[in-house]
């Protein structure tokens, strides 16, 4: 089955809340946090919630990281993957300008399909489907990272064109996840296979 991308709207609100609410997480540096708090500001303002998820200004409050440090947010927005009902999420970031990111984050792109969507190449699918947005801005690459034990995380970033550069620890502001050995890889935007360099 195919997938689409679409942005987060009040309509589709109810959906994407029943998977928070059974435990599904669209983030995997503090997820019981971000489910936590994502339930609570969609029960204060459904609207506002649904207007935060897409700030390409970066106008939004700074990003708290597991150890709880903050650090600035980045212009970023995420979509929503359907295949008629709710099945995860693709978040996208970037800096005005440059494909290069800051030391504390991870990646450009990160997607997470919900646990009973899993197993059906939609991670693949809507990694592909996002690739022209960072076209869009100018990048010349993205950057993802996988756990170095996550093999289907690995396949799925390959199989889109990912190549490897690197191999790193995650830091320790990354709280129990940190001091963990993650894979970097970059996806080349104009197609052409580069050498990392």
């Amino acid at each position: 089955m195919t997938i689409r991308l679409l942005a987060p709207s009040l309509d589709l609100l109810p959906q994407y809340t029943e998977a928070l609410q059974c435990g599904w997480s669209p983030t995997t540096s503090r997820p019981l946090e971000s489910i936590r708090e994502e339930l609570r500001q969609i029960a204060d303002d459904p609207a506002s919630f649904i207007a935060s998820l897409d700030d390409p200004e970066a106008k939004g409050a700074a990003i708290t990281l597991p150890d709880g440090s903050s650090v600035p947010r980045l212009p970023g927005f995420r979509r929503w993957i359907f295949d008629g009902e709710f099945c995860g999420a693709v978040n996208f970031r970037w800096q005005h300008g440059t494909s290069a990111l800051p030391a504390y984050v991870l990646g450009h792109i990160g997607y997470l399909v919900v646990p009973w969507k899993r197993g059906r190449s939609y991670a693949g699918q809507a990694l592909k489907l996002i690739l022209p947005d960072a076209r869009k801005l100018g990048l010349i690459h993205v950057e993802l990272t996988a756990d170095s034990n996550n093999i289907a995380s690995q396949k799925t970033i390959l199989a889109c064109g990912g190549i490897l550069i690197e191999r790193f620890m995650k830091s320790e502001a990354y709280g129990k996840s940190g001091n963990t050995e993650m894979l970097r890889y970059r996806i080349y935007l104009d197609g052409a296979d580069q050498e990392p360099g």
